[in-house]
């Protein structure tokens, strides 16, 4: 359920008109709905709520302090993959205790400021990652909580991109690995054993695979106890999928309801990584159409945002609904939606069944709120669009549109060469 509907023949965000935000901001922009952003969140945690648990958004899928800000409010927490993600959490008023640190990269800096922030715990992905925080922990005076982000190999069925469960993703250590590893953590003078983390993939719409997964951790948990390795926290990472064509995916309640009955009474503190499933249905990009082309065998709408504002169908093949801001009544035509940047790959649709769109027309791309500013770029030399905030009849603008001077913004020409 989202707020972005058409009254009147024309599109709204709540009781705000797109065209009205258009004209004060120019296109492309982001619009995210805070009404459905936060009806999201309870459609995830009132099933929770009897439970002892801790969400922690993944930042990955929508990083705008607004955003983050209205998770913290909401009693989330955060899972972040780099420095910047803990830092813009923390600014968000996202308590360290309620932030997990996953990922396969962190730099020795970013592990330092996460010990001394007092996170959570770390999500370890490799044998020498446990090795390093251990000595950076040492180095600080400090013990680093941990859990070890075992892959169980489950296919969860998505596309390979955003698989990470699997034997040949990089994420993680393989179940049978991550026995000796929890042993070795334990011998660390440095290092908290505190929890055991999985996290199978984005976008999965079945939840058989997270069944699969959650008993795989079980019998891993029971051999782990036998050793005398016990745990605060069971992370069962994210993944639930949104509907962007035909998908159905499970709903949050189904979904943690089947979680709970599969996990049992093993008495853990459940952390669970939300990102698309709140944000995705919550945000749109609008654009503009700058051009029409027509050629012997297609027609190109050509608009002014690209690849390097919404990557998603370049990167995937990822479909987004492609909506008129004003209802149409001129027929309907097979075209690509196709933006200025100078790749062959860079589209928003192909060989869609679409309204004909002339110069001028405003153009929502829908369920753009996960994995789209986010993952925007200069290429191109091009400004990242804005970020909108729409809290029923006012809208705020949340994230500025860059400017050609923002682009520049650190670069120097050397004196020795001019």
């Amino acid at each position: 359920m989202h707020d972005f509907q058409y009254k009147q023949g024309t599109f709204h965000c709540g009781e705000v008109p797109l065209e009205e935000i258009a004209k004060e901001v120019g296109t492309p922009f982001y619009c995210y709905s805070l009404p459905t952003l936060e009806r999201h969140i309870r459609a995830f945690e009132d099933p929770l709520q009897d439970v002892d648990h801790q969400t922690c958004f993944a930042m990955k899928a929508n990083s705008c302090l607004a955003i983050l800000n209205t998770m913290a409010r909401q009693g989330l927490g955060a899972d972040v993959v780099s420095g910047g993600e803990l830092y813009r959490a923390l600014h968000a008023g996202i308590p360290a205790h309620k932030i997990v640190y996953s990922g396969v990269g962190k730099t020795t800096d970013e592990i330092d400021r996460a010990i001394r922030a007092g996170i959570m715990m770390f999500n370890i992905e490799s044998e020498q990652e446990l090795e390093v925080i251990n000595a950076r922990a040492g180095q600080l005076g400090k013990k680093a909580p941990i859990s070890i982000r075992v892959n169980p190999d489950v296919d969860p069925h998505t596309h390979p991109y955003i698989s990470t469960g699997m034997r040949d993703n990089k994420f993680g250590i393989d179940i049978e690995g991550s026995m000796a590893q929890y042993v070795k953590a334990r011998e660390m003078e440095n290092i908290e054993i505190v929890g055991i983390d999985c996290h199978i993939g984005s976008q999965l719409t079945d939840v058989t695979p997270f069944i699969d997964a959650v008993e795989r951790l079980k019998v891993l948990i029971a051999n782990l106890g036998k050793l005398g390795i016990e745990f605060r926290y069971l992370d069962l990472g994210g993944g639930l999928g949104i509907t962007y064509s035909n998908e159905e995916p499970p709903n949050p309640k189904d979904y943690c309801t089947a979680i709970l009955e599969a996990v049992g009474p093993l008495g853990l503190k459940l952390i669970f990584e939300p990102g698309r499933v709140i944000v995705g249905n919550a945000g749109i990009l609008v654009t503009r159409v700058l051009y029409r082309k027509e050629t012997k065998t297609k027609t190109f709408i050509i608009v002014d945002a690209g690849m390097n504002d919404l990557i998603r169908p370049a990167l995937y093949g990822a479909y987004h609904e492609i909506t008129p801001v004003e209802e149409h009544n001129g027929g309907t035509e097979k075209a690509d939606v196709v933006g200025p940047i100078c790749e062959s790959s860079d589209f928003l649709a192909k060989e869609r069944d679409l309204p004909r769109f002339v110069r001028g027309d405003l153009i929502a791309v829908m369920s753009a709120g996960a994995y789209g500013h986010t993952m925007a770029s200069n290429y191109n030399s091009r400004p990242k669009p804005p970020e909108v905030l729409v809290d029923r009849t006012r809208f705020y603008v949340v994230s500025k549109r860059q400017s050609y001077e923002d682009l520049m913004s650190g670069e120097i020409v050397p004196d020795t060469i001019r």
